[in-house]
């Protein structure tokens, strides 16, 4: 998908929306942005059962795989906890900026309460039954590829990716445009924002050194497609072309866990800390898992995720031949 579509969906769903929308259309939107998020829950699965690249080295190497994207997980959360404990206060910055709004002069009394209630139903962690569909629409895509669409082109896959998306961007553009205080929160934060992503890169470096430690890999094979954050298809053809299939099959399976984790355990994130479902979704916070995360954490929070894919996006393609080229 050409970069520059994310940003011209949100702008355009946030302009949309901009002076507010009637409650029929706004239902209309989420109807039509869960559909899409179910769509490319299905996808995503669809692309992992009709890759012999992973289904025939599931039993081979799939653990390690899986331990290795785990690690990655882990070692961003950690970091990303660290800091907004120290440097990058997320959920203090966003509590302020409700206590602020709830005192302004202009606010009613009733607006007010409004304001409080819609802050202490951001806090809290519902249940959804997209907690559900989501993990298991790619369960079901999985088994679908793998047993009855081995055939199907990769070109139609691409193309509902592609569609879906641009519904999912439209929608969040449209809670942007009913959420102002979004920009508010974006400009409070200011260049702390930019810890994110780095911590995110720390992390997943950090834990793709552990984890070549415990299972004694080459670090070419766990540091390199650790170093991907998500990022699967440039990163199993650089470690194919570098270092031969095997290293790319790591590359491309490692990188694709991590989606699926990250929908599977959105529900745990969301109670370690709210930038925890962000550093989990990694450069895929600026794609695919853009619209989980941030019905996860919060509009707010959903432009942070929004900015830290977008760096690290563009961060994998000169990062990679750098790591490659020392290890």
């Amino acid at each position: 998908m050409n970069t520059l579509i994310p940003f011209i969906c949100l702008a355009f769903g946030a302009a949309v929306n901009w002076r507010g929308l009637p409650a029929k259309v706004l239902k209309f939107f989420d109807i039509a942005t869960n559909a899409a998020l179910i769509l490319l829950m299905a996808v995503i699965g669809l692309n992992i059962g009709i890759s012999p690249q992973v289904m025939d080295n599931l039993g081979t190497i799939g653990l390690n795989c899986l331990i290795i994207s785990l690690s990655a997980i882990i070692g961003s959360v950690i970091l990303v906890r660290l800091a907004e404990v120290t440097v990058m206060p997320l959920e203090k910055i966003r509590l302020q900026l409700v206590e602020e709004n709830a005192h302004t002069a202009e606010e009613s009394a009733e607006n007010q309460d409004a304001v409080i209630r819609g802050a202490d139903e951001q806090s809290k962690t519902g249940f959804s039954p997209l907690i559900i569909l989501m993990p298991a629409c790619i369960v079901i895509g999985i088994i679908a590829g793998y047993f009855w669409l081995q055939g199907m082109r990769r070109s139609i896959l691409d193309t509902a990716l592609t569609v879906s998306l641009i519904f999912l961007y439209t929608g969040v553009g449209v809670s942007l445009g009913e959420n102002k205080k979004v920009f508010q929160y974006i400009k409070r934060l200011g260049a702390r924002v930019l810890f994110m992503p780095a911590a995110i890169f720390a992390g997943c470096i950090a834990g793709g050194f552990i984890s070549g430690l415990l299972l004694h890999l080459p670090y070419s094979y766990s540091v390199i497609s650790a170093s991907g954050m998500g990022y699967y298809s440039l990163t199993g053809a650089f470690m194919t072309e570098t270092f031969g299939i095997e290293a790319g099959t790591y590359g491309f399976i490692v990188n694709v866990s991590r989606d699926v984790f990250t929908v599977a355990l959105l529900p745990l994130l969301s109670k370690i800390s709210k930038g925890s479902p962000i550093a989990s979704g990694a450069a895929g916070c600026m794609d695919t898992m853009l619209v989980p995360v941030t019905r996860a954490v919060g509009p707010e929070l959903g432009m942070v995720a929004l900015i830290s894919g977008t760096i690290l996006t563009f961060v994998v393609p000169v990062w990679l031949p750098v790591i490659g080229a020392i290890l």
